[in-house]
């Protein structure tokens, strides 16, 4: 059975300390949505508060029609990939996996059964009669996926799962956990400080701050058109400018930055925003050139990045970072031009 996941109007308190306030989210039947965001953010006390650890102090969680909000943990028939595994380290493979069907009163031939089906299916069946401190970090988030997912929960979740293991190994098993769900067309709510595993592996992506979600998208539509200054920053918009509207020139947007510069900017891409506006871009949305149409600037540090040199660049709007090509390097010191590559900018809200 697969059923959507509700969260709404929900607000969490740590003693005093008010860490979630009035979010709201919707995770459709078969969906997997990320919660992202630094330490601190809430997302960790989002998922604990499905799980029924905690409770929240107002708001209410539903699973499908099923009302969470005061059910203890064991009745909310939840699947949980934790970071640390969190295996029984006396217990065989097989019999980890089949845990939970225990609980459940399943016999012993039939859990056995369907842990060892299982674990086949995570490619750990030659290793069903080992016990956990004879298996690779890898093998052991696989058992640990094996577990959740053999109760044939209607909700799977994930507790920065992949954050013990090496690079190559968290890419490897991103793609195992994502395949999985699929195939088994779980709804699932996975939890991470990590961007790229979080756009890799998610159909939509929440970025969390101070107990809030700033923006639920999908990745393509959070890595361009960020909502707002916070989103841009988390993604990769080092660079964020202060400008105002004043008019327009050749169906061009103009506006000026501190010190006088004036940007035009196509209005086939900007629709004419308010009086006063953000525009923020990558390094690589604004090319270092000796002359053009763009932010003057002075050079200062320059660093190889084996794809393009990027410069610190002193403006009348602070510093700004940018790319230059490896074809015409520039020196420190020398005047210069930063000339947005519009497709790899986005224009914010100025926020109270």
């Amino acid at each position: 059975m697969t059923v959507s996941l509700t969260l709404s109007g929900i607000t969490a308190h740590y003693g005093t300390t008010k860490v979630l306030e009035d979010l709201s989210l919707h995770v459709a039947e078969g969906e997997l949505v990320s919660l992202l965001g630094a330490s601190g953010c809430g997302k960790t006390t989002t998922l604990r508060l499905v799980a029924g650890f905690l409770r929240p102090t107002a708001g209410s969680i539903h699973l499908g029609d099923r009302d969470l909000t005061r059910l203890p943990a064991h009745a909310r028939d939840i699947g949980l990939v934790f970071q640390n595994y969190a295996l029984f380290p006396h217990l065989s493979i097989r019999d980890n996996v089949a845990f939970g069907l225990k609980q459940r009163g399943i016999g012993s031939a039939a859990r056995a059964k369907q842990a060892d089906e299982m674990l086949e299916r995570v490619g750990l069946n030659a290793l069903a009669d080992r016990t956990p401190d004879a298996l690779s970090g890898g093998q052991k988030q696989r058992v640990a996926l094996a577990r959740a997912l053999v109760i044939d929960p209607p909700l799977l979740m994930f507790d920065e799962p992949l954050s013990n293991l090496d690079a190559k190994l968290r890419v490897e098993m991103r793609v195992e956990i994502r395949r999985l769900q699929r195939d088994n067309g779980r709804t699932a709510l996975y939890v991470t400080h990590d961007q790229e595993e979080a756009f890799s592996i998610s159909d939509r992506v929440a970025i969390m701050n101070a107990g809030r979600i700033m923006q639920l998208d999908v990745p393509e539509v959070l890595y361009s058109k960020p909502a707002n200054a916070f989103v841009a920053n988390f993604v990769g918009f080092e660079n964020i400018i202060s400008l105002r509207a004043v008019g327009e020139v050749d169906d061009c947007l103009t506006a000026e930055m501190a010190g006088g510069a004036i940007l035009k900017l196509p209005k086939e891409r900007y629709e004419q925003p308010g009086q006063d506006f953000l525009f923020a871009t990558r390094p690589d949305g604004l090319l270092v050139a000796r002359s053009g149409d763009g932010i003057p600037a002075k050079l200062g540090l320059r660093t190889y990045l084996g794809r393009a040199y990027q410069y610190r660049c002193e403006t009348a709007a602070g510093e700004i970072i940018a790319n230059g090509p490896l074809s015409d390097p520039l020196e420190p010191g020398m005047d210069a031009f930063l000339i947005p590559q519009h497709d790899q900018c986005a224009v914010l809200p100025v926020e109270s």
